[in-house]
């Protein structure tokens, strides 16, 4: 790795973990030559909660393609942009991939139909956010140690998965319980790296949707060019390669369109920490908005992208109709384990609270940590037949 800039986040000066670990002490690893980020990045992804990524939604609800992206394969996707983006800018580039790795861990299945049916369900107890989730998975549900509960992650790490979208002013009830346990200091800025992998995220569901949506036939090219930032990423694909095919230069597309994006970032980042006279981490923190960011005309243009992909692609008909077929799996789930808690597996069952809200929220837990294929399955354990869109 390159030195690290002033403002990056140095293991070395990490705030540590809520369960100290010997491990940690000089910055080495008793398993291996590993700093703390580092350590934190391999937890991510030898955890249980990653693997169950590859068969959650991304746009696409339990994809019958294989080519179409997952939970897992956009989670890579986004921590390969992340990296690019932190190595120019010399910030720490294991915490960031770590935090790219992790920042979908809290979806439940179906996406975001998936999370507002459980939403919906959890209502009456404090409701659910995947972001808060997040962390009471990292920091509760997952167990593989012996002496504590979680991964036992960094608190730069839980730090940014909490506010890589910027302060949180009004928790809600998950991230305030994780807030309570080992303080997070919602109400500033996180570190440059967590502000660097929600833009990363950004950047891959801007682009990669607009490829998967052609290839599922949600979208065609001439729907996507009215919109200003694909029309020039198109015309530059179309100039270097005059004598190829519109068929073969969507992926030069969706490639320049990125690396436009990622420069652009870049360029308006160094900007902005030069101009906010930024000389370590806590400036960082301390700063009045975010320092990372697209320069305004570029910013403009992302949102109109965002606003073309929710009406034709996140809205199409047959993405509605897999919506209803998810609130239907989720509410239906929901219901009957409340009525019926013995059809839980055995663990939950046996640990199950009982009185809310922390009832209805461990079987929100056991139900947010379900796969598409593995929710639909026990939709037709303990409710009934149901029948998918096909291909979704």
């Amino acid at each position: 790795m390159s030195e690290l800039a002033r403002w990056a986040c140095d293991p070395g000066q990490s705030r540590g973990r809520l369960h100290p670990e010997p491990g940690d002490i000089g910055g080495l690893d008793l398993r291996g030559p590993r700093d703390a980020f580092q350590r934190d990045r391999d937890r991510i992804v030898h955890s249980i909660s990653f693997r169950r990524l590859r068969h959650k939604t991304q746009v696409f609800m339990a994809p019958d393609g294989d080519h179409f992206r997952v939970r897992l394969t956009h989670s890579i996707e986004v921590a390969q942009i992340g990296r690019t983006i932190a190595r120019a800018l010399g910030l720490n580039e294991d915490l960031t991939e770590a935090l790219c790795l992790a920042h979908d861990i809290g979806h439940p299945p179906f996406g975001h139909a998936g999370e507002d049916a459980l939403r919906a369900a959890l209502a009456g107890q404090g409701g659910f956010d995947h972001n808060g989730h997040t962390l009471r998975t990292l920091m509760q549900l997952e167990h593989p140690y012996p002496r504590w509960p979680g991964l036992n992650l960094t608190w730069e790490m839980l730090e940014g998965l909490a506010k890589h979208n910027g302060p949180v002013r009004r928790p809600a009830w998950a991230l305030a319980e994780a807030d309570a346990e080992f303080p997070l200091e919602l109400a500033s800025w996180p570190g440059l790296e967590a502000q660097v992998a929600a833009i990363a995220d950004d950047i891959a569901y801007d682009n990669h949707d607009i490829d998967d949506g052609l290839r599922a036939g949600l979208l065609t090219l001439e729907q996507l060019l009215p919109v200003p930032i694909v029309a020039r990423s198109w015309q530059a694909a179309c100039t270097r390669y005059p004598d190829v095919a519109a068929g073969r230069l969507t992926g030069e597309l969706v490639r320049g369109q990125i690396g436009a994006m990622v420069n652009d970032l870049i360029d308006e980042t160094r900007q902005r920490i030069a101009a906010n006279g930024v000389g370590c981490v806590e400036d960082v923190r301390a700063a009045t908005g975010a320092l990372v960011g697209f320069s305004p005309a570029i910013a403009r243009e992302e949102r109109e992208l965002k606003r073309f992909l929710y009406a034709n692609l996140y809205h199409h008909p047959l993405q509605l109709a897999a919506a209803g077929v998810a609130a239907t799996v989720i509410g239906g789930l929901f219901a009957a384990y409340r009525a019926a808690p013995e059809a839980l597996p055995p663990a939950w069952r046996e640990s199950l609270p009982a009185s809310d809200p922390a009832r209805s929220r461990h079987i929100g837990d056991f139900i947010a940590g379900m796969t598409d294929r593995y929710a639909i399955a026990r939709y037709r354990d303990v409710v009934g037949p149901i029948d998918p869109p096909e291909g979704l």
